[in-house]
């Protein structure tokens, strides 16, 4: 048994509450593919006294789940969350900047478009908001490997002058990679500005 070293374990799942577990696990298997591992209509149904509390475990992976939602009765929305100590963002990242785009173009036709678009130089980012509010990133890897990408994250000092990156209209940068262009090309014009939205994005969004 070690009890000196660090270990270093992997983040596996999130919980998450809220006042409404229906549309919470509906949108996430609509924009993710979380598929349901299990359900109850009360997750402490064995502990005496306890209040009812629905519950749902999904997994778009090997993983046992990912996210757990907990239905609390009520929760509701808060109109100052920049204000509070909270969970800011969390990611899903994909293999290449195609399933990226495509993911674009299916959620649109399903009415969900991203608040959000930049590429950070390591990443293409887009960020959407879930029922609830809160700030979900899809992202890729612009280099294809973790360890280039950290190292641009370390040492570029593009990165360190401008780390949110450059806001991309995600319609441009489809159009583009239509027309042929490669994704290393696309991230080096998105830092010349030539996907840049009409109206620029307001970062707060994302708070």
């Amino acid at each position: 048994m070690n009890t000196e070293t660090i270990v270093h374990p992997r983040l596996h799942h999130l919980g998450i509450t809220t006042s409404n577990i229906d549309a919470m696990v509906s949108w996430y298997r609509l924009v993710v593919g979380m598929e349901l591992v299990h359900r109850t209509d009360s997750a402490t149904a064995s502990t005496d006294g306890a209040a009812v509390m629905k519950s749902a475990w999904v997994t778009n992976d090997e993983a046992n789940h990912r996210l757990a939602f907990v239905e609390m009765p009520g929760l509701r929305e808060d109109p100052d969350k920049a204000r509070h100590h909270r969970v800011q963002h969390f990611a899903f990242a994909y293999n290449t900047l195609d399933d990226l785009l495509g993911t674009y173009v299916r959620l649109k036709a399903q009415g969900i478009s991203p608040v959000l678009c930049t590429d950070a130089g390591a990443q293409t980012a887009f960020y959407y908001t879930d029922p609830d509010g809160n700030s979900v990133e899809l992202h890729v890897d612009n280099y294809g490997d973790s360890w280039t990408s950290m190292e641009h994250m370390r040492h570029s000092p593009h990165f360190a002058a401008k780390p949110i990156g450059h806001f991309v209209d995600p319609d441009k940068l489809l159009q583009a990679r239509q027309a042929g262009a490669s994704p290393s090309e696309l991230s080096k014009r998105a830092w010349r500005d030539e996907f840049a939205p009409a109206q620029p994005y307001d970062p707060r969004v994302l708070l």
